[in-house]
C-alpha cells in the first residue's frame, strides 16, 4: 500500500445540519478520498476525479466542503498548519489542493 497523499485527523465531519463524527479522519491514498471515522469506519469514499472539493462562502477558513458519491459534506479542519511535531489537523487550504492536485486538476 502506497504512503498517503493526505492525512487529516480530528476532523469533525458533517452532512448538512448532522454531525456525523467530531474527530475524524480525511485520507487521499491511491487515487481516493476516504472519510472515516475516529475508530476507522468509512463513512464514505470515492474516487478523487470524482470528488469536487471548494470553500464555503461566508464561512471561516478551517472549513472545506467534499462532494462525493450525490453527497455533500461539511469538513472542519484547522484554520493552519499545525508546526511540525505538533497535533492537530491541516488547513482546509491544503486539503482542496491535495485533491485538485491528486485528480490532475492542478493545484
Amino acid at each position: 500500500m502506497a504512503e498517503p497523499e493526505f492525512t487529516a485527523r480530528g476532523v469533525r465531519i458533517g452532512r448538512r445540519l448532522r454531525s456525523l463524527t467530531r474527530a475524524g479522519q480525511v485520507r487521499i491514498s491511491d487515487g481516493r478520498l476516504e472519510l472515516l471515522t475516529s475508530h476507522g469506519t468509512e463513512i464514505d469514499s470515492a474516487p478523487v476525479q470524482a470528488v469536487r472539493a471548494s470553500r464555503p462562502w461566508f464561512a471561516p477558513e478551517d472549513r472545506a466542503l467534499a462532494d462525493l458519491n450525490g453527497h455533500r459534506y461539511l469538513l472542519t479542519l484547522g484554520d493552519h498548519d499545525p508546526a511540525p511535531g505538533e497535533p492537530g489537523p491541516p488547513a482546509a487550504r491544503r486539503f482542496i489542493e491535495a485533491v485538485r492536485r491528486a485528480s490532475g486538476r492542478g493545484a
